[in-house]
Formats: structure tokens, C-alpha cells, sequence
């Protein structure tokens, strides 16, 4: 008896020790402090396609980081608001109250999905008058917001810019609201200006540029380029805890990316590891994972098998029959016929 339960015995202890699915290596719902969410995705094929060639997650030092590339830069992405369609950069070189350096150009990609949202940009260090600063002829600073300028003129950082404290702010322009020119850019050699304090809110301090919130902020539109229906497709996607995505194929067909590195092409509530599953190269687990895997599947079946012959065999001796006498016995009963078939073709 004891005999008949040890292959249940393995098969059980097979199935509790069955290896984790591996993690999905490349779509995730966050990265870093961020819910990353449809149309953003954190490699390739996650997201919408429209997207990741501009938006990605990066993994600096021991932390992810999300990040936008456009033809100027890379800027870490501080905040997405999927209420308003508005995300906030945080560019390396721009300028705060804390810390003023030179800026290089800022600037977006034509083909891409975004759009200045509405920041103000302090122009600094401005040739003057900084108010006869033109964009395609027209004059972009706002003389109504000086205060502005005569604000960040009184940070210590600006003496990093070549300025004494409490600077004439003839050299400062508020660029509000702003626009890029026509290379999509906000041109500072061109405006000889040497750098930029991109002011997303001034809070409750609106004399007080310590507590403005600083960075670029950014609005994005979805759904005009899809055409694999990812629009109608990705609440439920994301409701079942899956991540939105595509493959590789020419028509860049929607997946929905579930845990363990696997895809459907609806959502998660329903899926499994038998069927409606297949491999994407988003979510395409690692060859060690399938190995191991497949080895694992050959112990399982093995054990199945040695549970089914175990449980026969124990039938057949509970109603009495022995499938080994009964063997013999046919072999007897062979080798009694070969005899007189033998002894027939003797005589």
C-alpha cells in the first residue's frame, strides 16, 4: 500500500515545488515612483507604439527612472497626470532658485505625440533689453510678469550665471505663454539668452521662487494613431491587472501583457497557461525559463505515470488478479503452443 502512494506522493510534492513564472522582463505598470499606465509603456512593445519611441523606462544606477528623448535630450519625466493628458520633465540644465547653470536648447520632436502644455518659461541673462525678444517677428515676453524676473534675480544661484544679486531685470524676459520655434525648439543661442527657469506653478508663494514648482510641462494626445483598436481595448486590459501592448507584426496587433510573461490578446481575467497564450517578443521568457519549464512538465507526467501503473496495479490485486502471474502464465501457455506446434511439424 505504501508502495502504490509514494509516485502520489512525488506527484504532489512536484506541484507544490513548481517553479515561478519569470516576472515579464520589459512591461510594467510603474517605473520608479510613477503608475505607468496606456498610452505610455516602459520598453518596446508596451504602450502604444506611437509612444515608446519617446518614452521609456531606464534603469540609473539602483533605480528606474521614466524618461522622455526628443532631438535635444533626454529629460526625466517627474509627474503624468492621465486625467488631463499632461505629463511634467524636469530638464538637466535648467535653472531653479536653488541652482541657475547655462541651458542648452530645449525641444520636441515634430512627429511625436506631445505638445508645450502651459509653463512659463524665465528667460535669464538676456542681452537687453530682454523685451524686444522676437519668435517668428512676434514679441513673446510679458512685461505684466516682471515680478518674475526680479524674483529669481534675487538667488544666490544667479551669480553663477555671471549676474550680481538684485541683477537689472532688462535682461530677463517671462516667456508666457510659450512656444517652441519653427525647428520645434526653444532656441536660446538664438534669443541670447543664456538659460531658462521653466515654471509649472508658482503655489501660494508667487513671490517667493523657493517654493515654485519647477519644470516643463508637457500635453499628449492618444487614439488618432491607433489603428488596433488599443483605445477600446486597454481599461479592460489594465482593469485585469495586465499591462497594454503590441507585437512585432506589420499591423502592430494589441496584446494584452499578463504576469509570467505571457500575452493574450483580450485581457487577464481568463487566461492560462494551456491555450489563448502566446509568446510575444514584449514578454518572450528567457530560454532557462522554457528548459526548466519543460523538465519540470517531463517529472510531472512521469509521475502520472508511474501514479497510474501503481493505481492499476493495486486494482487489479484488490479484485484479484495479479498482472504478473498472469503474464507468466501467458508465457507458459505461448510456450505450450510452440511445443505442439513444434511436435506437429516433427511428425
Amino acid at each position: 500500500m505504501e508502495n502504490a502512494l509514494l509516485p502520489f506522493l512525488i506527484l504532489t510534492l512536484l506541484l507544490n515545488l513548481r517553479p515561478a513564472e519569470s516576472p515579464d522582463p520589459a512591461c510594467q505598470n510603474t517605473c520608479g515612483s510613477l503608475t505607468v499606465k496606456y498610452p505610455f509603456g516602459t520598453g518596446h512593445g508596451c504602450g502604444s507604439p506611437r509612444f515608446h519611441p519617446y518614452v521609456t523606462c531606464v534603469h540609473v544606477q539602483d533605480h528606474d527612472e521614466l524618461v522622455l528623448a526628443t532631438h535635444t535630450g533626454s529629460y526625466l519625466v517627474t509627474s503624468i497626470s492621465y486625467t488631463t493628458s499632461t505629463l511634467i520633465i524636469s530638464p538637466p540644465y535648467m535653472s531653479t532658485c536653488t541652482s541657475m547653470k547655462p541651458s542648452p536648447n530645449l525641444g520636441l520632436d515634430w512627429s511625436g505625440p506631445f505638445e508645450l502644455g502651459s509653463s512659463t518659461f524665465v528667460l535669464l541673462h538676456c542681452n537687453p533689453p530682454a523685451t524686444s525678444l522676437t519668435i517668428k517677428g512676434s514679441p513673446i515676453c510679458d512685461p505684466s510678469s516682471s515680478n518674475l524676473c526680479a524674483s529669481m534675480y534675487a538667488c544666490p544661484a544667479v551669480l553663477t550665471l555671471g549676474l550680481p544679486l538684485f541683477s537689472p531685470t532688462n535682461t530677463c524676459c517671462v516667456y508666457s505663454p510659450a512656444n517652441f520655434d519653427s525647428k520645434g525648439e526653444l532656441d536660446l543661442q538664438a534669443l541670447k539668452c543664456s538659460g531658462y527657469a521653466p515654471v509649472v506653478s508658482l503655489g501660494d508663494y508667487p513671490t517667493d521662487p523657493t517654493q515654485w514648482e519647477y519644470g516643463v510641462e508637457l500635453k499628449y494626445t492618444q487614439g488618432a494613431f491607433e489603428s488596433n483598436h488599443m483605445d477600446t481595448k486597454c481599461p479592460t486590459c489594465e482593469n485585469s491587472g495586465g499591462v497594454c501592448g503590441y507585437d512585432d507584426s506589420p499591423s502592430l496587433a494589441f496584446v494584452c501583457v499578463c504576469g509570467g510573461g505571457y500575452n493574450t490578446t483580450t485581457d487577464c481575467y481568463t487566461y492560462n497557461q494551456l491555450e489563448g497564450i502566446f509568446w510575444s517578443s514584449a514578454s518572450s521568457p528567457s530560454r532557462k525559463d522554457r528548459w526548466s519549464n519543460l523538465f519540470y512538465s517531463g517529472l510531472v507526467l512521469f509521475a502520472a505515470a508511474c501514479s497510474m501503473n501503481q493505481s492499476l496495479r493495486s486494482f487489479f490485486l484488490q479484485v484479484g488478479i495479479n498482472p504478473r502471474t498472469n503474464l507468466q502464465r501467458r508465457k507458459d501457455h505461448v510456450k505450450v503452443e510452440n511445443k505442439g506446434l513444434l511436435s506437429i511439424l516433427h511428425t
